[in-house]
């Protein structure tokens, strides 16, 4: 059979709408159907798959390339608990390539000082990294704030490490961002614009900007339409383009657009928890720590530099700092607020 790697739907098909954009939507652009989207998959499976030759593919975890999985077979998909192999996924911030040629040095790294073995895992267009997770189809996984919580929440999910960024500071915040020749120059002036948002659950593409927003007296009603673009970089596109109005993205990801005069920040938000590596709950302790001690021993711009990809466009480039659930507390507010996630969840244990 052959096999090919899922990639998450945002990665390369336009986002779904919130409400109609001003100018509208085109009736295929609102229903997606499933069977366009499937195409889209196999269209552009097999260009990602050569595109990463440059990467050890040996490390990419491979799945049928069908339209759905269900739960019987994801489960058979996890390693069993002999430590043979542990599978790491990851939120889309720019592209599943950039992205991939990003972590797969890392987890090498992981590999030597911890002597356990790693696969990259992309979360296929059906599922959610957060149900991945928790589920245990992989056993650890870089998210952003949204994702934590909700994994914490509904599965137990164990936070063990914060990124820290460019300051050395274990936080982060996002911008809202227009084209460099708007009209708009303030956050008041969104009202009755179109906006893009990144995917629905990032914390720096969705959450907080959503809190800029409410927080400046702007519901989502009050904006002219609204869209999930996927991404980060679909988000900045979005705008570039003049096809929406403004979006709320990354800051160090937008600030690199702005300074090539891509886009144009007009708000930048305070500082929140950065993201970072979570673990599924049903990991060995033993496991966790051996790699919670290689994130704090990690020195990305010093002694473990050579062999990284543009490890210093992520969102941890200098490292990680420990983490723990509290740090989270406001955030879970807003995303309970927002309905973000489920304030009584069914399946949290502890």
């Amino acid at each position: 059979m052959v096999k090919a790697c899922l990639l998450k739907r945002s990665a390369f098909t336009p986002g779904h709408p919130g409400k109609s954009i001003a100018g509208g939507l085109s009736d295929d652009r609102k229903q997606r159907p499933g069977a366009r989207r499937y195409a889209l998959i196999l269209a552009m499976a097999g260009t990602v798959l050569m595109a990463l030759a440059g990467c050890d593919w040996r490390d990419v975890e491979s799945i049928d390339l069908k339209e759905r999985v269900d739960d019987a077979e994801l489960a058979r998909m996890a390693p069993k608990n002999d430590g043979d192999v542990f599978r790491f996924g990851f939120e889309l911030r720019a592209s599943p390539l950039e992205d991939a040629r990003q972590y797969l040095p890392f987890l090498k790294y992981a590999e030597k000082e911890t002597g356990l073995r790693f696969k990259l895992r992309f979360t296929p267009a059906y599922s959610s990294i957060v149900d991945d997770l928790g589920k245990g189809v992989i056993q650890f996984a870089a998210v952003g704030s949204v994702s934590y919580i909700a994994a914490h929440e509904k599965y137990g999910v164990i936070p063990i490490a914060r990124g820290l960024n460019t300051e050395g500071r274990a936080e982060y915040r996002s911008v809202i961002v227009v084209a460099p020749d708007s009209p708009i120059q303030k956050v008041e002036d969104l009202r009755g614009k179109s906006f893009a948002f990144g995917d629905t659950a990032s914390t720096q593409g969705h959450l907080i900007p959503r809190i800029i927003l409410t927080e400046h007296g702007i519901s989502l009603d009050d904006l002219g339409g609204y869209e999930y673009t996927g991404s980060h970089s679909n988000c900045a596109n979005a705008v570039a383009s003049g096809r929406l109005d403004a979006g709320g993205m990354q800051d160090t990801m937008a600030q690199r657009m702005a300074d090539s005069g891509i886009v144009r920040i007009i708000y930048t938000s305070k500082f929140y928890p950065s993201s970072g590596i979570a673990a599924n709950k049903d990991v060995p302790p033993e496991v966790i720590e051996k790699v919670k001690q290689a994130l704090l021993d990690f020195k990305p711009r010093g002694k473990d530099a050579e062999g990284l990809y543009n490890w210093d466009r992520t969102e941890m480039p200098n490292g990680f700092t420990e983490a723990s659930n509290e740090d989270y507390a406001e955030l879970r507010e807003w995303s309970i607020r927002f309905g973000l996630i489920d304030e009584t969840p069914k399946e949290k244990t502890q």
